[in-house]
């Protein structure tokens, strides 16, 4: 019978499968742009950039994510109350107690984010402390610290790094096309052509389906953390209290950006939610699935 726990190890195994892919499909495209350009040095390029753009992932995302955030430690003295929280959660989820952040917004918001649980952080706005009692802020660390015990972290920033490079492969394939790439003139009229029109098919819709793919993975781990995090705390109700009120707030986190959003508990963008298709492009699932599964109506 499925429990949540073999949920966890099956959600792992497979977002290790899909990094794998993606790494085969970085390859594959590097030398399927460099035989259509006739060009190996692209595919080398693929290989050696993939590899390091992982290490700088690897090693400083946290940092990264944190200071294009703007988030700054919380002073133990000033922010007591939510030290204590978070090392009592910390210890009760059998994890070393994260560093602190807080981010100055009055967007109601929260993010994890660290290469494991030995160096993983949690950040808390200046709004999230204002808005949310005690139960609903321990609802919302939990979810964070179920983040950095399911291993969410470091797998969704190697995914995203791996999504902007295939994105940026296909633009470098693109501009050598129209530009004036290396194409050899040996491979013939009709074959040229045909390569030419699977390239440029290829490099339009690799940065679509790899983005689908990455939101789609964090989509479903919004959800696997919100179960972890109330079973964590024992009452689901905190947490869900505290995504009506953040997803009920009109403004937007300020420093957040495309590339940083799908780290926080809900969408950063503010109030408001997309349907039908465009749903498959939201970094988040709709709160109101969330709160329902939460409250298990």
């Amino acid at each position: 019978m499925a429990t949540l726990y073999t949920q966890q190890d099956s959600n792992v195994r497979k977002t290790w499968l899909l990094i794998s892919v993606f790494l085969i499909i970085i390859i594959g495209l590097g030398f399927a742009f460099s035989y259509i350009l006739n060009n190996q040095v692209i595919l080398y390029i693929a290989v050696i950039f993939s590899l390091v753009m992982n290490g700088i992932s690897f090693w400083y995302s946290d940092k990264i994510a944190l200071k294009m955030s703007g988030a700054t430690l919380a002073d133990p003295g000033r922010y007591r109350d939510l030290h204590n929280l978070v090392e009592n959660l910390a210890l009760t989820a059998g994890l070393p107690k994260p560093r602190v952040y807080i981010i100055n917004e009055a967007a109601p918001n929260a993010f994890a984010t660290g290469r494991n649980k030995d160096k993983a952080a949690v950040a808390v706005t200046t709004g999230l402390l204002d808005r949310l009692d005690r139960t609903e802020l321990e609802g919302v660390i939990a979810h964070e610290l179920a983040h950095i015990g399911n291993r969410d972290i470091l797998l969704s920033t190697l995914v995203v790094v791996l999504v902007g490079f295939v994105a940026l492969l296909s633009d470098l394939f693109i501009r050598f096309t129209f530009f004036g790439g290396g194409r050899g003139g040996d491979r013939g009229g009709s074959a040229q052509v045909i390569l030419l029109v699977v390239g440029i098919g290829l490099a339009i819709l690799s940065p679509i389906v790899a983005t689908i793919i990455q939101l789609a993975i964090s989509r479903k781990r919004e959800f696997l953390a919100d179960a972890t995090g109330a079973l964590l705390t024992r009452y689901p109700e905190g947490l869900a209290s505290a995504l009506e009120k953040i997803s009920g707030y009109s403004g937007e986190v300020k420093r957040a950006s495309n590339a940083t959003a799908h780290l926080y508990i809900a969408s950063p963008f503010g109030a408001g939610g997309r349907r039908g298709f465009h749903k498959l492009f939201m970094t988040h699932p709709p709160v109101a699935e969330r709160i329902a599964a939460l409250r298990m109506k």
